[in-house]
Parts: structure tokens; C-alpha cells; sequence
């Protein structure tokens, strides 16, 4: 344990694993296991997966990892079309995760398993991120949410609660800054996440989240 609290987060830690590796991985499951498991459908006959992430479907198709809208008339954004670090957490999903209900409790970064030693990482790469963006653009803040379908809540100045990836949700809380103080935000994640997940694959949740607001 000594040893791995002295690793130094990087941004892109798991990002710098080769991308072949995580493809690999992906080669080595059994996608009906893989299914069974998270609760991901998959198309025996057409060899394909078909998974959520932020309000978009996608289809998966095995081994080869080709992604490709399930809407097919949709010419938005996409995360994972676009972009490793989001294909890097479906993988992640698809070979470790599990499928689970959150039990409607929220955790802080802190709160997850070795948040609190990611969290100065966390807290520069997403909270100050998302307070920075949006902070003072809460009227736009709102509007990129409800593109994403996001879901309006009552907490701070403006939040929202949306689903990351197949019964995972997250929730961004921001507050608006005045002469006094600078703008500030909260992002909390259900309960569930650290069935799946890990302290830093949650900073990749963030990241891929708040990158999605500023593309579409």
C-alpha cells in the first residue's frame, strides 16, 4: 500500500497505457459474460454491444471495437466516437464492470476508494475545470445540459444529474462567483461508481463529461 501511495497521478496515467492494450483486453472477453455482467445487450448474431453514455447509444461491435452511433441520423457530438479516454472507461466497463442499482446516495471524490489521495489531481483537473467554464455562464451551463438530456436539481446556484455509462450518474453542482469569492462546483458520483470503477477512471468520467458540454 506504501508503494502506491507514493505513484505520482498523472493526467493522462491510464491514457498512457498504450491504447492497443485496453483493445486487447477487450479482444479477451467473452461478450456474452461480458453482457450477463454489466447488462450491456449484446447482438450475438451481429457480434455487437449496444451502450449508453452521456444520453447517447451507441454500437459496439466485437472484437474489433468499431463504435458507431446507434442513432444513425444523429450528427452530434460523440464522446466515444471521438475520444480514447472515453473509449478507454467503455472498455474498462465492458471487462471489469458490473451491472447495479445506486442506492440514490452520492459520493464526493473524496469519499470513493484512494479519492483522497487523486483528489489535488481530481480537483484541478475537473472541479476548477467545470467552475472556471461555467462559473460565470450559468445560463449557458443550463443549456448544455439540457442538450445532454441532463436531469435539473435544486442544488447551488445551477445542477444537474445525468447518466455517464449504463446505471451510473453523475451529478455537476456549480456556484456562481461574486467579487468576493471565485466560482465554484461540486461533482458527485452514485454510489455504485466503486463497483466498476476507480478513484482515477472517475477523473476520466469528469474529464470525458465536461469535454462533451464544451463540444457539443
Amino acid at each position: 500500500m506504501g508503494i502506491q501511495m507514493n505513484i505520482e497521478y498523472e493526467k493522462d496515467n491510464k491514457e498512457r497505457i498504450p491504447f492497443e492494450h485496453y483493445l486487447e483486453e477487450f479482444r479477451k472477453i467473452d461478450p456474452i459474460e461480458a453482457s450477463r455482467r454489466t447488462g450491456v445487450p449484446f447482438d450475438e448474431e451481429k457480434q455487437v454491444f449496444t451502450l449508453r453514455m452521456m444520453q447517447k447509444e451507441y454500437l459496439i461491435f466485437y472484437p474489433e471495437f468499431r463504435v458507431e452511433k446507434a442513432q444513425t441520423d444523429d450528427e452530434g457530438y460523440g464522446a466515444l466516437l471521438d475520444e480514447v479516454a472515453a473509449k478507454i472507461i467503455a472498455i474498462r466497463f465492458l471487462t471489469k464492470g458490473v451491472a447495479s442499482e445506486t442506492t440514490g446516495k452520492y459520493l464526493t471524490y473524496r469519499e470513493v476508494p484512494w479519492g483522497e489521495v487523486y483528489f489535488r489531481q481530481f480537483q484541478g483537473r475537473c472541479l476548477m475545470r467545470l467552475a472556471f467554464s461555467y462559473g460565470s455562464k450559468l445560463e449557458l451551463f443550463q443549456a448544455q445540459m439540457e442538450k445532454v438530456g441532463a436531469s435539473k436539481l435544486e442544488s447551488g446556484d445551477v445542477s444537474y444529474e445525468f447518466e455517464f455509462i449504463n446505471g451510473y450518474f453523475v451529478q455537476f453542482i456549480l456556484w456562481a462567483g461574486d467579487d468576493e469569492f471565485p466560482p465554484s462546483s461540486q461533482i458527485l458520483f452514485s454510489d455504485n461508481f466503486p463497483l466498476s470503477f476507480e478513484a482515477e477512471d472517475l477523473a476520466v468520467v469528469g474529464d470525458v463529461s465536461i469535454g462533451t458540454l464544451k463540444k457539443i
